[in-house]
């Protein structure tokens, strides 16, 4: 086995009756892998760019014109026949009546939901996992808004979507911290499949039953082995931290600053062109963090964002 297959795979995303589904394709006898189901696509030809091969292998595999798709992650995955690199697209819409002409069977899942249907191509497996996250990740910002305040808006952000929350607030006293995590989880564990991260604070983090932690870039690159929980993120800024958050195996990253924000309204960011740079072949989701905003979401997204991340803009 020698050199890298590159693949390009595609992650079909509809509105169903229950919410967001993604489809699933069970690869035919004759293929390595036959009865296995995946995200469709295939080899990226001679000549062709990731996103070309993705359009011709729809066309091919599923009758279908390809109109939005977003680049999103890669995984390199060693096979007993093949090394491959995947790189997934979020596919959003498309032309013509989905067919599985090269495969055996399709099915729709429910993003969260457990695969009816198995098994699944082993290098799928954390991208299932991948899709469970939602698109905004909101930075509490309680020691400039005030606990009262930022409180306030957390539980009307909540009610209106927000999913995916890191408390921050660092620079509050430490009893005032504690209490307004505590506080701040009970308004989350009233809407079921809201994540909470906490920022550098492990005892803190386990105390109020959070799903997970947050590391800072500084503690990131101190960082041996993953933390014990759950999901584990990181502020990353260049490509040294982004590599080492990959080598340990983390949930997501916040790359940033992307845009002048108004705490440094003078500084001009790593700038699209960059962002999408260092995050084109990652293997874990990276939102969009500097001066976001949440009609900046869709463009993050053609840059390899998975999302955007907001310390004052959310709500």
């Amino acid at each position: 086995m020698t050199g890298i297959t590159e693949v390009a795979a595609a992650v079909l995303l509809r509105d169903g009756d229950a919410g967001r589904e993604y489809l699933l394709a069970q690869r035919p006898p004759g293929k390595a892998y036959a009865g296995y189901w995946e995200f469709p696509g295939g080899k990226v030809e001679a000549g062709e760019t990731t996103a070309e091969a993705l359009v011709r292998e729809l066309d091919e595999e599923l009758g279908i014109r390809v109109l939005q798709a977003n680049p999103w992650i890669t995984r390199e995955f060693v096979y007993p026949h093949a090394h491959v690199r995947l790189k997934f697209f979020h596919v959003h819409a498309w032309e013509g009546e989905l067919h599985p002409h090269e495969h055996t069977g399709m099915i729709w899942t429910r993003i969260g939901e457990t695969p009816t249907v198995s098994p699944v191509l082993p290098a799928n497996g954390p991208i299932l996992r991948a899709l469970e996250l939602p698109r905004v990740c909101a930075l509490t910002n309680a020691g400039e808004n005030g606990i009262a305040a930022e409180l306030a808006r957390l539980e009307e952000a909540l009610h209106h979507g927000l999913r995916l929350i890191q408390l921050r607030d660092k620079g509050l006293a430490a009893e005032a911290r504690r209490d307004f995590s505590h506080r701040a989880m009970t308004l989350a564990r009233q809407h079921p499949g809201t994540l909470v991260l906490v920022n550098d604070d492990d005892a803190l983090a386990r105390e109020i039953g959070a799903d997970g932690l947050h590391l800072t870039a500084q503690r990131l690159m101190r960082t041996g082995t993953r933390p014990d929980a759950d999901r584990v993120a990181a502020s990353c800024h260049n490509a040294e931290e982004l590599a080492q958050a990959a080598a340990l195996g983390l949930d997501f990253v916040l790359l940033g600053p992307v845009l002048p924000t108004r705490t440094h309204p003078d500084h001009p960011g790593l700038g699209w062109e960059n962002f999408a740079r260092l995050s084109e072949r990652l293997p874990l989701p990276v939102f969009a963090l500097g001066g976001m905003s949440a009609e900046l979401q869709d463009y993050a997204q053609t840059q390899g964002a998975h999302g955007v991340a907001m310390l004052r803009d959310w709500r």
